[in-house]
């Protein structure tokens, strides 16, 4: 019988294949004949016949293998659904270490063991606090005056000076500089009352203005107005002179190349504002008359001069038992400070409420921005959280100030004082301010001008043996290139690594030992790096370059000058923008 075949051939049918021959016998052959192989059907367990039954269909409907990727990933998703992943080993969400504050219970556990420590064998930090020699012989000031007249003035230049104290101070310094590179008339800075510091304070209130001019009197001409007949040409309306709009940080070379044929068309120019105009990588020349300014020329008004040696003389008095060395701490930890920081502190509650106030109340709207993430954890870790009162004690303390030290605290109105002074006043109770120093009578006059009250700090932190900044702004900066000035290079200013000092206030596991190992380390770094010194960035090509562009009728300064040290400016000569 032949097979049935769809397709025709020729109108003929084929021929079926000749069938499969037979197995060998000795694969027939039964059980009971001795043959290796059972002649009965094997028995399939179930999952044997559904294998095979799968393997069939996959073998049959090959296009199948098409949505094997979409039954796998079908697949999974059901499996994932249906599996809980909570039996695996629950993983601590930890805080990274130094993003808490947790400082309160690191004083309690370490009190015992200081208290202990000053009462036995600590050392006396005042006498061992400066092991580099600061007695002179490393720099030599830059400021030797000149001697000799000045040639015609080229124009009166006249700036208006923004910002606070410190941000004042440098708009002055650059314009001095900036009037003796341009051999221009400088007229008396005009300070702009500012919406947040709010001081009405002219030049003469907080400086010596005689002074000022007759230091300055043969590298800079000073003069307190623009004479009448110039003035007339504006109509007496200072706005109808022509403003430059100058950028941060300009070079030099821009009041060369852009202020100078201007000042010589209108012989009266204006520069406002002012603040942070000048690069600090300029030449000799101009770092010469900086430092004039600032070191020299600016001396207290003698209001302010007198109250502030008073206070220092009454600090010589109260730390008799020290020879007259005390330790100034600035520090800034007042409500403002607190609130920009976006630091959490432990205030709880309260402290929230009263930070988001500030924040809207000072910079509205700025840290509510829609976006804007605020992740105070990693703030700490960065080192950018200002030290509370009891951080700055606890750091003294490990650093070998003991008890018996006398501690002046420049500062302004400190956040919740009551109870976040109460600690450091336990570890120093022979603390000093300026409200404790001075009667009120005494304050009177000064109470009401932040700037004022800011020179009064800044004296007398001036003249004490360690200066300690605990954060950074314009007033730290200046004081340490001033007190370089006076030492002979040496800062003799103390300035802790925060981020280091996060990660141990945050060691709840330290111990009293390795706290103050830490901290003298620390304080030994400060040291050394009072006395840093690096190498100039001005080059010879560069000064000869600069000094045979300088205009003709401007005052070349006649010899080279040594400046006192080529630090980054934001230290040795201006300071840094207020926040």
């Amino acid at each position: 019988m032949h097979a049935y075949n769809r397709i025709s051939s020729s109108g003929h049918s084929s021929p079926s294949p000749p069938p499969s021959p037979l197995r060998s016998p000795r694969y027939r052959q039964g059980k009971g004949k001795g043959g290796r192989f059972p002649s009965g059907p094997q028995q399939k367990t179930l999952a044997q016949r559904l294998a095979w039954i799968l393997l069939s269909v996959l073998l049959r409907r090959q296009g199948i293998f098409l949505f094997a990727p979409l039954i796998y990933i079908s697949g999974m998703l059901l499996y994932m659904g249906t599996v809980s992943f909570d039996v695996g080993p629950r993983i601590n969400n930890r805080p990274p270490p130094g993003s808490l504050y947790r400082s309160p219970q690191l004083y309690e556990k370490l009190r015992p063991e200081m208290d202990s420590d000053n009462s036995s064998s600590s050392a006396d930090g005042l006498a061992t606090v400066w092991k580099h020699s600061h007695k002179g012989g490393e720099w030599r000031p830059c400021v030797n005056q000149s001697i000799g007249g000045l040639p015609d003035s080229n124009g009166y230049i006249y700036v208006e000076a923004n910002g606070g104290l410190n941000q004042q101070r440098t708009s002055i310094c650059n314009a001095v500089a900036v009037a003796g590179y341009l051999n221009a008339t400088l007229v008396i800075p005009h300070f702009h009352f500012h919406s947040i510091w709010r001081d009405p304070s002219k030049f003469n209130d907080i400086y010596d203005e005689d002074h000022f001019i007759n230091t300055l009197k043969n590298d800079v001409r000073v003069v307190d107005h623009i004479p009448e007949y110039l003035m007339e040409r504006f109509d007496r309306n200072m706005s109808n002179v022509y403003n430059f709009k100058v950028k941060a940080w300009a070079p030099i070379r821009y009041y060369r190349d852009a202020v100078l044929p201007k000042l010589l068309e209108e012989l009266v120019v204006r520069i406002s504002p002012f603040a942070n105009r000048l690069s600090f990588d300029a030449p000799p020349v101009v770092q010469r008359l900086r430092c004039l300014a600032n070191y020299e020329a600016l001396k207290f008004s003698n209001p302010i001069a007198t109250l502030a040696d008073d206070l220092v003389a009454r600090m010589k008095e109260r730390s008799a038992n020290n020879n007259g060395k005390y330790v100034a701490v600035h520090l800034r930890f007042e409500t403002d400070m607190v609130a920009f920081s976006c630091c959490v502190f432990d205030g709880g509650e309260e402290e929230k409420k009263e930070m988001n106030a500030a924040r809207e109340r000072g910079w509205r709207g700025k840290f509510t921005k829609p976006g804007r993430v605020i992740r105070p954890g990693a703030i700490r870790i960065n080192g950018k959280c200002p030290l509370t009162p009891l951080e700055v004690g606890l750091m003294l303390r490990g650093m070998g100030f003991d008890n018996s030290t006398s501690i002046y605290l420049a500062s302004g109105k400190i956040y919740d004082s009551e109870r976040t002074m109460a600690p450091l006043l336990e570890m120093f109770p022979l603390l000093q301010t300026k409200d404790t120093l001075a009667s009120v009578e005494e304050l009177a006059p000064f109470k009401n001008y932040s700037s004022r009250m800011a020179a009064i700090d800044y004296t007398v932190c001036l003249n004490s043996e360690v200066f300690v900044t605990t954060q950074g702004g314009n007033f730290p900066h200046f004081l340490l290139g001033h007190r370089r000035y006076l030492y002979g290079g040496h800062s003799k200013t103390i300035r802790p690594d925060k981020r280091k000092l996060a990660l141990i206030f945050d060691n709840p596991n330290i111990g009293w030992k390795a706290f103050k190992r830490q901290m003298l380390s620390m304080r030994s770094h400060s040291d050394a790096k009072g006395l840093e010194l690096k190498r100039p960035r001005q080059t010879l090509g560069d000064t000869e370059e600069l000094e045979s562009a300088i205009p003709e009728g401007v005052n070349p300064l006649a010899s080279p000058v040594k400046i006192l040290v080529d630090y980054t400016a934001a230290e040795l000569f201006l300071g840094t923008p207020d926040m």
